[in-house]
């Protein structure tokens, strides 16, 4: 069913307000002001909102280009009576235009969620290229019948394959891996370290596929290629071909990351946060400081060369893999305790805290963690946040136990979707 709507404002998620009837309906691939005729991809009498896609500009808004990805382009897509493949939403809207919607919704989820008014700017990652392609070090995709590399329609199990992705680093795009036969894998996940180096090609295996199946996969791989199967449910890491992790560095800083181990996905993404968060916090030596959700220590590894040797750093991560790598790249700090486990268990007994940094996951930290962060009386926080609405809400935490942000940036480490990062500096009033 198709319906011809007026949009309204951004919201968060990547999708534009409309209303039909007196009913709001989230719509995708549009801009403000735009008149557009839409698919409805859900809806129903009782239902509370609707969801639809653009098929038809009718009047387009300043900022609208033409799409970079013609398999990401919604209009070329429904023209085709094709969806669109997810993950590049905002690539129909120029990158200033981009930057200014996301600082409107940031504003709105703090308004709404957090109970500030703060009207933060959305500002490039350190060396952005000026179309806002080639940044990301990591992809993911599934794998269509016929062992193809495709990738998902948003909200739906439609599989698109795909030539290329221009929103990959070269080095990704370069292994030409849509041209390999999968068959036997669900999802092929890349990584390639942003300095160079030897890229890591992670196969994730169908109930029932034969290690030799994998093996064939491996060997027809590039050569300087490493290869190495996943089990997601058993954590298991096998080695095909070359090692089963890569090297990041990071402002003269060596970091080992394995497998499906967390790092930023923004090329530029680790200088850019690693530098605002050293000077944000401005830990001093001898600091007694907290790494929470530290991932393999991207954050870790500077706050204890400026906490010193006379400094205490304490390392909290969730996931064993993940620990294990944070162990190896910072086993020459003495100053760091590393601990494996969830970050409220470990609170309990961290004692007093000069300086705390977070970094959760898109959940979020919690009401339990940010009273435990308080009762640790540190001086300065730190949150690194990648979704808004998390963000805010655990500011209204911070803010009801006393403390208030003394800055706030947010960088588009995602260009040409509707993601963002955030870091922001707080002090108790």
């Amino acid at each position: 069913m198709s319906i011809e709507l007026t949009v309204e404002a951004p919201a968060h998620g990547g999708h534009f307000v409309a209303r039909h009837e007196g009913r709001v309906v989230f719509v995708r691939h549009a801009l403000p002001g735009e008149r557009v005729r839409v698919r409805l991809t859900e809806s129903g009498e009782d239902a509370k909102f609707w969801r639809a896609d653009v098929v038809e500009v009718l009047e387009a808004a300043e900022g609208r280009r033409e799409h970079f990805w013609k398999e990401a382009d919604a209009l070329r897509a429904a023209a085709r009576g094709k969806l669109p493949v997810g993950g590049a939403e905002f690539g129909h809207i120029d990158l200033a235009v981009q930057r200014r919607l996301k600082a409107e919704i940031f504003a709105e989820q703090l308004r709404r969620l957090g109970g500030t008014e703060l009207a933060p700017e959305v500002e490039p990652a350190l060396d952005e290229s000026s179309d806002g392609l080639g940044w990301r070090t990591r992809v993911s995709f599934s794998v269509a019948p016929g062992g193809r590399l495709a990738m998902h329609a948003h909200r739906s199990d439609e599989l698109i394959p795909v030539q290329d992705m221009p929103l990959a680093a070269e080095a990704i795009n370069s292994l030409h891996l849509w041209e390999t036969d999968f068959s036997g894998v669900e999802r092929v996940e890349v990584a390639a370290p942003a300095a160079g180096g030897q890229p890591l090609v992670l196969l994730i295996p169908a109930a029932g596929t034969h290690p030799r199946t994998l093996g064939r996969i491996a060997g027809s791989l590039p050569d300087g290629v490493s290869v190495a199967a996943w089990n997601p449910e058993s954590h298991e890491l096998t080695r095909l071909k070359g090692r089963t992790w890569v090297q990041e560095t990071v402002l003269g800083q060596d970091y080992r990351v394995t497998g499906a181990g967390f790092w930023q996905i923004h090329r530029s993404a680790p200088e850019t946060l690693t530098k605002a968060v050293l000077a944000g916090l401005d830990v001093q030596p001898g600091d007694a400081v907290a790494d929470l959700y530290a991932g393999a220590g991207l954050f870790t590894a500077p706050l204890a060369g400026a906490a010193g040797e006379s400094g205490r750093v304490l390392s909290v991560e969730g996931s064993p893999g993940t620990s294990r790598d944070a162990r190896k790249n910072l086993f020459a700090a003495p100053q760091v305790q590393i601990h494996q486990g969830r970050v409220d268990k470990v609170l309990r007994d961290a004692g007093k805290l000069d300086v705390v940094l977070l970094d959760p996951p898109r959940a979020g930290a919690g009401k339990t963690v940010v009273r435990q962060i308080d009762a640790a009386a540190p001086r300065v926080v730190g949150y690194v946040s990648c979704d808004p609405a998390s963000f805010a809400r655990d500011l209204g935490y911070f803010r009801s136990a006393g403390w208030e942000p003394e800055t706030l940036r947010v960088f588009d480490l995602y260009p040409h979707t509707h993601h963002m990062e955030s870091f922001a500096v707080l002090r108790k009033a």
